[in-house]
């Protein structure tokens, strides 16, 4: 072990590199199938694996050809758990392009009348939903149709009482104007001032 960390560090890139170089050359010249895992002393992962292949691929032939064991029953039943959604999301998407009409001269006619009935069944819903929107589009008309009158009423109704009201401000202000000029107990006469505006004597 090298001591000094610095030292350490630069080594262990070094060889690091030339390992995965190797494997990389023996994959290519020897027609291969290499898989390299290091994990650094701070357990910084670094991997290689030959393109025709993966790294998981190659733990299973290990584990097959050695006879140890690398999964415990937890990741064969996760495993397991994988396989089973993928064959469930092929077997979905298989159905939805004999959905579209695709694929569908392997089927028997048993298959085709099941698909017909699922076809039938979701027009049905989807008239159903479609109606379900409309009779709510016209209820919203409705409703938006009330509010207006109501608004327009309010607004009349303002309007009128509005008019009314300064109709009576008017009538009120001739009749306090004619009343102020019958009290006026004197009248103004203007003179102007300018010497030559003046009225002879």
């Amino acid at each position: 072990r090298i001591e000094n960390s610095t030292n350490r560090q630069v080594t262990f890139s070094k060889r690091r590199a030339g390992i995965l170089k190797k494997a990389r050359e023996i994959g290519v010249l020897c027609d291969a199938e290499v898989g390299v895992v290091i994990f650094s002393s701070a357990g910084k992962l670094s991997d290689y694996c030959t393109p025709k292949t993966t790294l998981s691929r190659i733990l299973e032939k290990y584990q097959t050809n050695s006879g140890k064991i690398l999964w415990d029953e937890k990741h064969k039943s996760l495993s397991a758990e994988i396989d089973r959604v993928k064959k469930e999301n092929d077997n979905m998407q298989i159905e939805l392009r004999h959905m579209k009409g695709e694929d569908l001269n392997s089927l028997q006619p048993k298959e085709l009348i099941a698909i017909e009935e699922a076809l039938h069944n979701g027009q049905t819903n989807l008239r159903d939903k479609m109606m379900d929107h409309w009779r709510m589009h016209k209820r919203n008309e409705k409703m938006l149709q009330d509010e207006h009158k109501m608004l327009a009423f309010r607004v009349h109704q303002q309007d009128v009482e509005l008019s009314g009201g300064i109709r009576e401000l008017e009538l009120g202000y001739h009749h306090d104007d004619r009343e102020f000029a019958a009290q006026m107990p004197f009248t103004f006469r203007v003179q102007p001032s300018h010497p030559n505006l003046q009225e002879d004597k």
